[in-house]
């Protein structure tokens, strides 16, 4: 459980290396501990290893770890030699590592060295925890989260909204607790209407942390070069039927919208090796990834207005794991059941 509680310290940095935390115990007691910061440097292993000022104890110890430990030569040394080297004789492995490159092979060389591993230790809540990284390596796409706001009648948008772009629905802290959302995704998606209503910037503003890849729907092109989406403070995909000249900060990227929308997305993010993907909408783009059953969370913000008429919200099948409450709005949390 320490070891979960440690690797959750990088999400949103680690990217596209998966969450691991490690904890190396002797006789009961804790002697270090550490986790994964970010893609190229130290692993967690490394981390904890590092950490221990009494070296001589790490042979009569046993280390703990969420995944199983690398096992080849990337932007760092592998791990499972690392644990040979100094002599650690058990380790306790919570997940197996679906990356082709590891997928056992750390276990095995550990074996093969003397080591006593165990294998399975708190196993679902280890898969729970790299549940983007699982999904982008056996599913061959990122994993996807669904958000949305909507009124206490069911509408995420006014039939009339006036001079006021956007329309709030929930409160501040319903809006800081997406941009904590967006800080700890790999990228963000709206559609065309969203853009030529709302003009978001999709940033996270309110939040510590990177933005996340900006990806846009718009088929025909229409979104004009002065939407903040095209401010080039972050990378920008823009999904369209027409072939358009990129730029910096912004690609475009042709797709069939008469075929499957969503599934043509997510093929491309696997290919830019996007592990995850938040759809903030509108309420059609939504649709769209539950239509074609590409989702595997919801979050869905209930605010206090009501608007009488106005843009339904999506229609969702999903199991509700959890409910929190922001002051008056409502946080309602779906996970997929087939996902």
């Amino acid at each position: 459980m320490r070891c979960i509680e440690l690797a959750k310290n990088g999400l949103g940095t680690t990217y596209p290396n998966p969450l691991v935390g490690c904890v190396i115990v002797h006789e009961q007691k804790i002697l270090g501990e550490g986790w994964h910061y970010q893609a190229g440097r130290p692993h967690a292993e490394v981390n904890a290893i590092k950490s221990v000022t009494q070296k001589k104890l790490l042979q009569e110890a046993t280390l703990y770890v969420s995944l199983e430990p690398c096992s080849h030569f990337g932007k760092t040394p592998p791990c499972a030699h690392l644990i040979i080297e100094k002599g650690i004789k058990k380790v306790v492995i919570g997940s197996l590592d679906p990356n082709p490159l590891v997928a056992g092979k750390g276990i095995q060389k550990l074996k093969e060295a003397g080591c006593e591993v165990i294998v399975g230790v708190l196993q679902k809540e280890c898969d729970t925890l790299n549940k983007r990284f699982f999904t982008f390596h056996r599913k061959k796409r990122p994993y996807v989260f669904l958000k949305w706001a909507e009124s206490q009648d069911v509408f995420i948008a006014p039939k009339s909204r006036n001079e006021q772009k956007p329309v709030w629905i929930t409160n501040s802290f319903s809006r800081q607790r997406v941009h904590k959302m967006r800080a700890e995704e790999q990228a963000i998606l709206v559609g065309t209407q969203t853009v030529l209503m709302d003009n978001p910037s999709l940033t996270t503003r309110d939040w510590e942390g990177h933005s996340p890849l900006r990806v846009i729907l718009d088929k025909n092109l229409r979104i004009p070069k002065t939407a903040h989406v095209f401010d080039e403070t972050v990378p920008t995909l823009v999904f369209s039927e027409k072939a358009a000249e990129n730029s910096s900060h912004v690609t475009y990227q042709v797709i069939d919208f008469s075929k499957d929308v969503a599934t043509q997305i997510l093929s491309v993010l696997y290919d830019k090796n996007i592990q995850s993907l938040m759809v903030e909408g509108g309420a059609q783009t939504l649709q769209t990834f539950i239509d074609e059953n590409l989702w595997d969370e919801a979050f869905v913000f209930k605010g206090p207005v009501s608007f009488t008429e106005g843009i339904k919200a999506p229609t969702i099948n999903g199991t509700l794991i959890h409910q929190d409450s922001l002051k008056e709005d409502q946080l309602f949390h779906f996970k997929n059941p087939e996902s």
